[in-house]
């Protein structure tokens, strides 16, 4: 059906996508800070005490994913996204305004929590109002979103900070404008984009496919409607009804649980938790020794990560113009494949100590070969794999598994990097996405061009006999 209204789908899906562009820019711009607040709040010497600012907003995801599934399933999608809008921006503020450490770490915490919600619910909704021919496309958006938060996030710490005398001494930071109040400045920069979501957010409609699940036809009908008109309208609710008629109209962790749902859900917490092992996000955090090892000064790594970050964005936007044309199966092979070809390609040029352009080279391959696949088409994946009456709680739950894949990452790196070596680590990382290439090769279905019902229908019910 190409009959749609574009300019209010996409007006809605990049309003729903706003939760990811902040998603990125909060889960990036502590890098920044992090060598002024820890100067301030006199941690600079203190390892457990940094891990635990760094750490503690992830778990805040882990929360805001558990309770999010739940919550968007009893109170709809709309109201969620409005209370994500507004923990971002009483996050952003209350983490640059406390001068006090444990304040400051609550104030994290919370922000964590708004990632969580945020993180599974954008593409969700996306995925639900979004029409079957375009949907990869306007999921992919989120993203694209996400990306340019993180960019943003670079683009703040590099732009924001003062430059830095070589002879200051750490005292001298701590009492310069960066240690006082610029770290509160690189924080303070999401609350802007955080109250135009707050105020967009109240004029995109409830998700039609949530109003059909809780016998609000009328209203999932209006919406619809608006969407692709009444031909479009009618085919759609009458798909949605026959998946929720002679059902229970609302799901929970125990039906997902159950045998119908338990293929579909591990295939969703396999391929969430692969696009944290896979390796990309240890990327951007080795990029600073990797750009030192190529010959750049200190004073130039913040540009030089900003650079990839470009490499992010610009690769993330070719991922959106092809996954409805590609497929997502095709993507994500792609990506597995790519990504286990260079890690072994980084990890031997390590082995012989090989330094210099080329390994920068080889890190914006890696950073554009997970742009363009894992890294959308992931979420565009958990958003179009589950059904309808558990689809909530079935991301959430994914979104969880993600978040715990990204902790473990985080955490193995630097106990894999000092135990095998950087060309170990990387041959690790190399063996895990071929295993990913060959399991998404034997399992991963082709989702393109089907709607959520029909996708229900292969990926559920057959299961059921």
């Amino acid at each position: 059906m190409k009959t749609y209204n574009k300019r209010f789908v996409y007006f809605i899906c990049l309003v729903s996508a706003m939760g990811g562009l902040l998603f990125g820019y909060d889960w990036v711009v502590i890098g920044g800070a992090k060598p002024f607040y820890e100067l301030y709040f006199d941690i600079a010497d203190n390892p457990s005490m940094q891990g635990l600012a760094m750490s503690i907003a992830l778990l805040g995801c882990l929360v805001g994913a558990m309770v999010s599934g739940m919550m968007a399933d009893r109170y709809g999608r709309k109201p969620l996204l409005l209370v994500s809008a507004l923990i971002f921006f009483f996050s952003a503020y209350a983490t640059g305004a406390f001068s006090s450490f444990i304040w400051f770490l609550i104030a994290r915490f919370f922000g964590g929590i708004g990632i969580g919600i945020a993180s599974g619910l954008s593409p969700m909704y996306i995925a639900e109002v979004a029409p079957t021919a375009i949907r990869g496309r306007l999921v992919s958006l989120n993203q694209l979103t996400i990306v340019l938060g993180i960019l943003a996030a670079q683009i703040a710490n590099w732009q924001i900070a003062d430059p830095i005398p070589e002879t200051f001494t750490a005292a001298d930071i701590c009492a310069s404008w960066n240690g006082q109040m610029g770290w509160r400045w690189m924080f303070w920069g999401a609350a802007f984009p955080a109250v135009i979501f707050i105020l967009l957010s109240c004029f995109i409609p409830e998700s039609p496919r949530w109003l059909a699940m809780k016998g609000k036809s009328n209203e999932a009908r209006k919406v619809l409607t608006r969407i692709g008109g009444k031909e479009y309208a009618f085919h759609e609710l009458e798909q949605m009804e026959s998946t929720v008629e002679g059902q229970q109209s609302q799901g929970g962790l125990r039906l997902l649980f159950s045998r119908p749902f338990r293929k579909v859900l591990m295939l969703g917490v396999i391929v969430a938790v692969f696009q944290q092992w896979s390796g990309t996000n240890v990327i951007f955090n080795y990029a600073q020794e990797i750009f030192q090892s190529a010959g750049y000064s200190l004073g130039d790594v913040l540009f030089n990560i900003v650079v990839t970050g470009v490499a992010n964005v610009i690769f993330t936007i070719v991922a959106i113009y092809t996954v409805d044309r590609l497929g997502r199966r095709a993507l994500m092979l792609l990506g597995a494949g790519g990504l286990a070809g260079i890690y072994l390609i980084l990890g031997t040029c390590y082995f012989f100590q090989v330094s210099g352009f080329f390994m920068v080279v080889l890190v914006v391959l890696a950073i554009a070969c997970y742009a363009m696949s894992l890294g959308p088409v992931t979420w565009v994946l958990l958003a179009e794999i589950f059904p309808n009456r558990v689809r909530a709680v079935a991301v959430a739950t994914a979104t969880f598994a993600l978040w715990v894949g990204s902790f473990t990452l985080t955490y193995t790196f630097p106990l894999l990097n000092h135990a095998l070596g950087s060309y170990g680590t990387f041959w690790i990382y190399a063996v895990i996405c071929l295993v990913g290439f060959l399991y998404f090769l034997r399992v991963l279905p082709e989702t393109k061009g089907k709607s959520l019902e029909m996708l229900e229908e292969e990926l559920v019910d057959k299961t059921k006999h």
